[in-house]
């Protein structure tokens, strides 16, 4: 039962997220809107999640200064990860980043996204593993920043000349990624017992990567007004998640 909640839950989240990125469709005004609210929220949730969730569970199963530990291995491991595979979360100025990057780049994104999706999957089965209510706020964090992340990869389908319905039917082939990678981790657990508080940890450690390094930069970078305003929504983003796991006892 458990299961077909989590692939409920991420069939959800992806949903929200590809309808996100199908903004973009609309105008440029939509996508520029849309990316500066979301992904200051995204970022909030993620550190939400991170702080008041993962973390905390990942210490009922093992010590502490252990999981601090795989927490600031899951922050290098993805650092390393990104350097090595040229992910780029597009969240500046995309026509500007497509004049320099060549007719191959569509492709490294949709690799990048996949890899990236699946991650997330390994993340959401892992806290599902754990109890429903911990998976619910990873796939919350998740879907969250997902909705940001499909905005800025729709951009830059687009500007490399990629027609509507290629760039709405790749996204769906990546976030399957997630669906597979989830499904794995789950039903591989039982052959192959997953250390599942190193996991959390690991997965804490990547959530505090990406809104450290990816996005409380670019909202340093914004005008005073504007970063101001993001930085009041990645605050409302906190505050919200951590409500919520609150009120699910988490």
């Amino acid at each position: 039962m458990t299961f077909i909640i989590m692939l409920g839950a991420i069939l959800a989240g992806s949903a929200i997220s590809l309808i996100g990125g199908g903004l973009l469709l609309l105008t440029k005004a939509s996508r520029s809107r849309a990316i500066h609210l979301t992904l200051p929220f995204g970022a909030g949730a993620l550190l939400a999640a991170a702080f008041f969730d993962l973390l905390p569970e990942s210490f009922k199963a093992g010590a502490p200064r252990d999981m601090l530990v795989w927490a600031l291995f899951g922050f290098i491991l993805f650092f390393i990860a990104e350097r090595l595979a040229s992910w780029f979360h597009h969240h500046h100025d995309h026509e500007t980043e497509a004049e320099h990057i060549g007719t191959h780049q569509g492709n490294l994104v949709m690799i990048g996204d996949l890899l990236h999706n699946m991650i997330d999957g390994v993340a959401i089965a892992a806290s599902f593993l754990v109890n429903p209510a911990t998976g619910f706020i990873t796939t919350l964090a998740v879907s969250a920043h997902e909705i940001p992340k499909e905005l800025g990869t729709f951009g830059i389908l687009l500007s490399r000349g990629w027609r509507d319905k290629k760039v709405v039917w790749a996204n769906i082939a990546t976030a399957l990624g997630t669906i597979v990678a989830a499904t794995l981790t789950y039903v591989g657990n039982s052959a192959f017992p997953i250390p599942e508080s190193q996991l959390l940890a690991i997965t804490s450690g990547i959530f505090i990567y990406i809104a450290a390094s990816d996005i409380i930069p670019d909202i340093h970078g914004q005008p005073r007004r504007l970063g101001t305003i993001q930085a009041a929504v990645l605050v409302v983003g906190l505050v919200l998640v951590a409500v919520v796991i609150r009120l699910l006892g988490v």
